[in-house]
């Protein structure tokens, strides 16, 4: 998709961070167009994150960390996003281990904790960011923000959300603003798209979605 990886590089786009996610992960060789993707975006100073799924704490550590070594050594990743993170205290101290561990893979690395939900609070000290929802449109018009997170600002917390209509894009940017989430990411594009991820292409409405955001609040 190179029209859509120019589109994240086109300059003034108000991006905290990409998200690089080869086969579910960096995949079993370096794959050149996304090696020339990332190259651009490091270029321009955007922040480009491996994805590593957790798969609820269930993924082992070794299989984990090896992925985000292949991660450096073929895309020279800034951070990991860690999809599917536990969010209870119980697996608090594995994650801790984990975000210690890619901390060594990387120097300064971003991390940004994938829970979907609002996690017990502790993982807000383990992380730079924590995905703090992460859903359809119809649960996220509803939604609430737990109490703990007003201690913390909001470039701490980021939202997705998809199946958002065009009419509908003013007042998702509004909620993200009230519930104190920076980094939001909002998509026309469905969970039911033909099995595609609703978060794997770009949304319809783009350009206007940047406009709005201006310089404020993206992903």
């Amino acid at each position: 998709a190179p029209t859509e990886w120019g589109e994240l590089t086109r300059p003034g786009t108000p991006l905290h961070w990409v998200v690089l996610n080869v086969s579910d992960g960096p995949g079993a060789r370096p794959d050149p167009h996304c090696l020339e993707a990332a190259g651009r975006l490091r270029n321009a100073g955007i922040r480009v994150l491996g994805h590593l799924d957790t798969r609820y704490g269930t993924r082992n550590f070794g299989e984990l960390i090896s992925d985000a070594h292949r991660f450096v050594d073929w895309y020279q990743v800034d951070g990991f996003l860690l999809e599917r993170c536990p969010a209870d205290h119980a697996r608090l101290p594995e994650v801790r281990r984990t975000v210690a561990a890619l901390r060594v893979v990387r120097d300064a690395a971003h991390i940004v904790l994938g829970h979907g939900i609002h996690p017990h609070p502790g993982y807000v000290e383990l992380a730079d960011q924590l995905v703090t929802f992460s859903g359809p449109w119809s649960d996220y018009r509803w939604s609430q923000v737990a109490e703990w997170t007003a201690d913390h600002s909001p470039e701490r917390f980021c939202h997705f959300v998809h199946g958002v209509p065009r009419s509908h894009l003013t007042e998702a940017l509004r909620i993200a603003s009230w519930q104190g989430a920076a980094t939001v990411w909002i998509t026309d594009h469905t969970d039911g798209d033909g099995g595609v991820e609703p978060w794997e292409a770009m949304p319809g409405y783009w350009d206007e979605f940047v406009s709005r955001v201006g310089t404020g609040v993206s992903e």
